[in-house]
Order: structure tokens, then sequence, then C-alpha cells
């Protein structure tokens, strides 16, 4: 059986969002396949074929004679051209295509399952680029029509794909993402990255949808509240600016706390559970979340979560969040003062506790198991 797989999103330089689900996904597969069948092409089951529009990075998977890699050019228009015409002239001819992102290709008749991260588009259209909300909604609803499973990644998200797009249950299927943390480098985060030795975290894109605006406010309106025992505390952003950022960077200064805020744009993914470790908590106010992998960071390491009571938040959160109304700054300001106030009391170790517990419901290895187990299901119904 061969099994076709756009690599695109996966093989870029810094993942986040789609490209470190794309990646993981492919990683965990290649683990679980070569746990199975180890070096023996005989004894494998499948064929990975898969597509990129450049060569592979170095740490994606190594080629075997049943994984393989096709680069296939251009990259500019790779799911009109690229990717759907190596696979019409590609021979013997893939049993299935799976599309780890909103889009598959066009063009063929292939079976095809995709994956969808969530529905943010739709429910808030404001907060994306033009050119990017159109791809988003014009060819996520082609490539819905043209597929035969969805896999998405909460139950969440399930349901707003379901409403969206009229589609039935059984089509859409949930495979929750895991837990990646790469090994740590020794070093002292506080004098490398120049931020307070207490301070509260937030990780994440910057980009409207994720609330930091809001979020900068209360952390002002916590500041001032509670000035003689939290004065020295500082809010440190971490992510990459994505869109519609000049606001977010402006907000600080206009809630007269920019000396209290850190934006850090350039944080590997080794050094996060440093940042995770020392922080008195990650606040995650998000508006909308597919999932929420930070949250799952944090619980792994003993750092108590403030995260909002909507989306897929409370599911992946579960007993160990601290709730809070994301448009309520004065609620996200509660939801700080109390993580900070209980992290060494009972209530906030008995949240940590259930944090560590909850993580173990979530894994790569399940995830790539089920992804497996569906395009193998697809193919062989056809």
């Amino acid at each position: 059986m061969i099994i076709a797989i756009d690599g695109y999103e996966a093989n870029v330089s810094r993942r986040v969002g789609i490209g470190r689900y794309a990646y993981e996904i492919l990683r965990y597969i290649y683990k679980f396949q070569s746990a199975n069948c180890g070096t023996n092409f005989k004894l494998s089951k499948f064929i990975f074929q898969i597509y990129l529009p450049e060569k592979p990075l170095p740490d994606m998977p190594e080629e075997t004679e049943w994984w393989r890699y096709r680069i296939a050019k251009p990259k500019k228009f790779w799911t009109f051209i690229g990717f759907p015409f190596a696979l019409l002239v590609d021979r013997p001819q893939a049993d299935v295509v799976f599309s780890p992102t909103h889009y598959i290709p066009r063009f063929t008749s292939i079976p095809k399952v995709m994956a969808i991260m969530d529905t943010s588009y739709l429910a808030y259209p404001g907060m994306f680029r033009v050119k990017d909300l159109y791809k988003l909604t014009t060819w996520t609803r082609f490539a819905v029509s043209h597929v035969i499973r969805i896999i998405t990644i909460s139950q969440f998200s399930k349901n707003a794909i379901i409403q969206a797009y009229h589609v039935s249950q059984e089509r859409v299927v949930v495979t929750y993402p895991g837990l990646t943390m790469t090994n740590e480098s020794e070093f002292n985060i506080f004098t490398k990255y120049g931020i307070s030795r207490y301070f509260i975290l937030t990780v994440g894109t910057i980009q409207p949808r994720k609330n930091y605006q809001r979020l900068i406010e209360a952390f002002s309106l916590f500041l001032k509240r509670n000035k003689q025992k939290f004065g020295e505390i500082q809010l440190v952003i971490i992510g990459k600016k994505g869109w519609l950022y000049d606001e977010i960077l402006h907000a600080p200064a206009t809630y007269d706390v920019a000396d209290r805020v850190k934006f850090l744009h350039t944080v590997p993914d080794s050094d996060l559970p440093h940042f995770y470790k020392n922080a008195l908590c990650l606040a995650l106010s998000s508006l909308y979340e597919g999932f929420g992998l930070p949250v799952l960071e944090a619980m792994a390491c003993n750092c108590p979560v403030v995260v909002s009571n909507v989306s897929s938040l409370p599911e992946i959160a579960g007993p160990a969040g601290v709730y809070v109304d994301p448009k309520d700054t004065e609620s996200i300001a509660q939801g700080l003062l109390t993580a900070v106030r209980q992290r060494n009391l009972m209530q906030g170790k008995l949240r940590i506790e259930k944090g560590l517990s909850q993580v173990k419901k979530f894994t790569w290895e399940k995830a790539a198991e089920q992804t497996l187990a569906i395009l193998s299901d697809v193919a062989a119904n056809i």
C-alpha cells in the first residue's frame, strides 16, 4: 500500500501550528513503522512517499526503502501544480493521499485524507489578512467536499467542522496531538534573555486571535492592584510576529507597562522548558484555540495554567486550569492573581498534580498510530 503525504509544512526550519503538527505526525509515523518492520522492506505493509518542494531538512526522517522523498516543483503553486502533477505522473500510483494541512492537491482522483486544526477563520474572520482568509475559507471548503476523512485535534474542533461544513460525524476523527519537549541546554535563563526572576509567561504567534492586548491590559490591572507584593513581576511573551500585530506591540505603552512586558520573538524550542519551569504561571487567554499546545507543555513542566473558558482549552487543561473569560480583562486579571497567589499553596500544588496527570492523555505515538489506521482504512475500502 502506497501512502502519499504532503510534507510541505513539515519541512520548514521554524515549525509552529500546522508545521509542528505535520512534522510530529510524520516523525512518529516513521517511528511507529520502524518499530514494526525495522529496516526489512519485506515486512513493511506500507510504502510512504513524502512529497516536498525542496530537499528534506536534516531533521526529517531518514530515507529507507519504505520511506521515500520526492522533490516536486514549483513551490509557488504547490497545491495546484507541483504536488498534483507529481502524483499524476508517478508510478505505481498512490493508494491514498494525506495532507496534514487545510488544503489538498487539486486535479487528482486518488482518495484523500486531510487535517484541519480549527475553524478560527470562520469564527473571527476580521482577525486574518484578506489573502489568508480567502485561502482558508475557499480552499478549505473545496478540500472538505473532496476528502474521505478529516482528521482534527480536539472534540471542540470536530464539532466546529461538522457545524461549519455539514459533514457527518463519521467523516471527522479526533487524534489528539502529543507533547514534544526537546533536550534542554544548560544556561541561565534570566541572564540570557534579560528577564526578571519573577514572570508570567505566554507563548504563541503574535496575532489578534491570541488576545494579547487584553492580556497586557489585564496584567497592568494585576500590577496596579498588587503593586507592593508583585511589583517586580514581568509578562514575557514568546512568539514570532504573525499578522496584524502592530497594536499588540504597542499595547504595553498604551497600558503603561512598557517596562514590565518583554517580547521574545526567536526563542528555540530547546529553551522553552526553562521558561515553563521558572514561570509563575502560563497565561493563554486566547479567543480561540484548536488545541493549545503550550498548555500541555506548561503542565508537563509543573507550571500552573491560566486559560480561557472557551474553545478547546477546557478540554485540554481539564481540572488543572484556572479559567477566565477571554473577553473580560477583570476576569483575566483575577485569574493571574489566583494562579500566582496559590502557586505554592495546597490549591496550586493540587492543580499542578492534576496537570501532570492530564498530560498523560496526549501522545504523538497514539496520534500517529490512529492516523495510520485511518489512512489504511480509507485505502482498503475504496
